[in-house]
């Protein structure tokens, strides 16, 4: 008898098990697993509305001679080359400073830098909207220490509103990448820097032969998390710029958008561009993954 109530015990909880394992197959098919392949269908059709008509690979075809496309994923890449390295060197050594145990005030610190990354980003894109434009504190502070005599169109040059999105990114979210190389240095034995000071060597050495190979997985994480994010990049080129001026700051997901909202809405090519950037991710992603494990 007690063998037979343990079966049933044991069989009842395993369809207990089976019962939740079910739930979440289905939560995830519907909410994760239909959108992909639903957009792979819609990646191959020209949809506008609800008339769908099948194009096969014409989508596909239409990127690749899109020129505004092209110039928008260029627009991602300048952003990615001067914005990631930025956040990477400076969240490194702001955590190398608030690392140090006798920083007065380093909760403050930290708080302070780490809190620009949980602001709205529609708030503070406005706010740098406002600081940034002809009449404001940015131009004003800069004429009057003498170092321009006229104000910068910061937001309607070409060259200028790229720089505008680049400093707002790196304010935003160098701090984010802080937080984690912060938590990597906690994590380095005291006494790899302690044997490096007996044997000469500097706070420079110190910080680039003994702290960045220990936290050389952090680095490859921050790296490849803001990679993804700038290729992303959305909010902050749609409240500062809109794109502008003439597509200088558009970015790939913001023409993804339009074609889905502003212009004459075509879901399937739409769809089809944001496959593309899938792949590009993929293959910036394994690319640094290959050469971090190289080296």
């Amino acid at each position: 008898m007690q063998i037979r109530s343990k079966d049933k015990r044991g069989r009842r909880q395993n369809q207990d098990v089976w019962k939740f394992i079910i739930f979440s197959v289905v939560l995830s098919s519907v909410f994760l697993l239909y959108p992909i392949l639903y957009s792979i269908y819609l990646s191959l059709h020209n949809m506008q509305g609800l008339q769908s008509v099948f194009v096969g690979f014409g989508n596909y075809l239409r990127m690749f001679q899109d020129d505004i496309f092209w110039k928008a994923l260029m627009n991602n890449f300048t952003f990615l080359i001067f914005q990631v390295p930025i956040m990477v060197v400076l969240g490194l050594l702001m955590a190398f400073l608030l690392n140090t145990p006798n920083l007065k005030g380093r909760t403050f610190f930290k708080l302070a830098l780490f809190l620009p990354c949980v602001t709205s980003l529609v708030s503070y894109a406005v706010l740098f909207k406002m600081m940034f434009q002809m009449g404001g504190i940015i131009n004003d502070t800069l004429m009057a220490i003498g170092i321009v005599q006229n104000p910068i169109d910061w937001l309607n040059s070409p060259f200028w509103a790229k720089v505008t999105v680049i400093i707002a990114l790196c304010w935003r979210w160098t701090g984010y990448n802080m937080i984690f190389y912060l938590a990597g240095l906690q994590n380095i034995s005291d006494d790899t820097l302690e044997a490096a000071e007996i044997d000469g060597a500097n706070g420079f050495q110190k910080f680039f032969k003994v702290v960045i190979p220990q936290l050389k997985p952090v680095i490859v994480f921050t790296t490849i998390t803001s990679t993804i994010g700038t290729i992303q990049l959305f909010d902050e080129v749609v409240n500062l710029t809109g794109g502008g001026p003439s597509n200088e700051t558009l970015t790939a997901a913001q023409l993804i958008y339009n074609h889905s909202f502003i212009y004459t809405s075509n879901f399937g090519y739409s769809a089809t561009l944001s496959w593309a950037l899938v792949i590009i991710i993929a293959i910036l992603s394994i690319i640094q993954l290959k050469i971090s494990n190289r080296e």
